[in-house]
């Protein structure tokens, strides 16, 4: 049915040509064999593989002077900022009263909110090509939970989000002229 002769390729071509033979299903070991095995490394890596240029962040970790109404409200209830975060990050998957209550209750029950709130400031450094400063987010989370909120809060308003209205109006106010009521109907249904 195929032909015995097994399709082999030089180990640093990359990316290996598509099949043009059926595979030889015995000369299949059935062993994995890692990507770092398979091609050398003088091999280029894709472009979705490399990694992009980084950004700095628009504000330090310290940088409170610059909305010190923020920094009072992260400073006495840190989850309204959370929540904030998180309807942005999450575009709107996520409302600022569920992201906020789940930061509530990780604090309540583990008495450390940051084992949560880390991972969105990795999502948001993902998003935004964002450099990994000062050190971990874990880190920079657990021994500055407030100052990391801050920053977070700061940099998507100095990316042009209102915070305070959340994503779907951030949506709406940037996309002018597109409504997202449903249309009206004129005149109803008569008989002729």
């Amino acid at each position: 049915m195929y032909s015995s002769a097994a399709v082999h390729y030089p180990k640093d071509s990359y990316p290996p040509p598509p099949l043009s033979q059926p595979f030889d299903h015995s000369s299949a070991t059935g062993i994995p064999v890692s990507s770092a095995e398979y091609y050398s490394s003088s091999a280029p890596l894709p472009l979705h593989i490399q990694s992009q240029p980084r950004v700095a962040w628009s504000t330090g970790l310290c940088d409170c002077g610059h909305d010190v109404g923020n920094c009072c409200l992260t400073c006495w209830c840190p989850c309204i900022t959370f929540g904030r975060i998180t309807e942005i990050v999450d575009r709107g998957s996520t409302s600022c009263g569920t992201g906020g209550a789940l930061y509530t209750l990780i604090s309540l029950v583990t008495g450390c909110p940051c084992l949560y709130s880390c991972f969105y400031r990795t999502k948001l450094r993902g998003q935004y090509l964002l450099h990994e400063d000062p050190c971990i987010d874990c880190i920079v989370h657990c021994c500055c939970e407030a100052c990391a909120l801050c920053q977070e809060y700061r940099e998507l308003k100095n990316r042009g989000f209102d915070m305070k209205i959340g994503w779907h109006a951030n949506v709406e106010k940037q996309t002018p002229g597109i409504t997202t009521l449903p249309p009206s109907v004129t005149g109803g249904m008569s008989r002729a």
